[in-house]
């Protein structure tokens, strides 16, 4: 795939300096267990994709330092419990789930209009949601990257189960099909519409990641 300015990712080893390595539009780091970093410009915007139970929430907690001016972080989860923490323990997330997402789409709009970093949690199916980030991202001269995560389904039904939450077969078998084709895309170097940028991780790669930062000189 052609090189870009636009992303790349930092091995970081003990008493070193990172160095980057060269700049890439699409990154595979599956299969690897180096601790990086992956490094963006200041103000674009990551969309964490992957199946559910993939493990998209861990990553961008663990990865992701937030700073209200500079650096945000939208998961649709983190609407989840605070709505939970509300409302009875025995009310059915489904009752309440239409509030959720108003409220995390609430939550993203202020994000991308703040002029910060933003990192999105993304579940593969919501394409209008991609498009939604990358006009917005256009509009403000800003680059939209994709963070992918590859994890069997096996694997990421487990992660359901073990987190308490789980989609209906209906549901998970969409998202495997979107992330199907993203991962087809990708694989044939093709970049998702709108996207500068592909970065490719699976379990491994994901635990050794250090962190997701953002450079004005990147």
């Amino acid at each position: 795939m052609e090189s870009l300015r636009s992303a790349y990712a930092t091995p970081s080893g003990a008493g070193l300096p990172a160095r980057p390595t060269v700049p890439v539009a699409g990154r595979d780091l599956r299969g690897t267990t180096v601790a990086r970093t992956l490094r963006f410009p200041a103000g674009d915007r990551i969309v964490v994709s992957g199946l559910p139970g993939s493990g998209k929430s861990t990553l961008i907690r663990r990865t992701v330092a937030v700073d209200q001016r500079s650096v945000r972080r939208v998961d649709s989860q983190d609407a989840r419990e605070r709505w939970a923490r509300r409302l009875p323990h025995w009310l059915p997330y489904v009752v309440y789930r239409p509030l959720v997402r108003v409220a995390h789409y609430a939550g993203l709009r202020r994000a991308l209009a703040s002029g910060a970093s933003v990192v999105v949690h993304d579940c593969g199916t919501q394409t209008w949601v991609r498009r939604w980030i990358a006009a917005d991202a256009r509009r403000r001269g800003r680059g939209l990257h994709l963070v992918l995560l590859d994890v069997p389904p096996d694997t990421a039904l487990a992660g359901q189960a073990e987190r308490g939450r789980g989609v209906s077969g209906y549901a998970f078998a969409r998202h495997r099909r979107a992330v199907r084709r993203l991962l087809a895309d990708v694989a044939e170097g093709r970049l998702p519409a709108s996207c500068a940028s592909v970065v490719l991780l699976d379990r491994e790669a994901a635990g050794a990641l250090r962190g997701v930062a953002f450079d004005r000189s990147a």
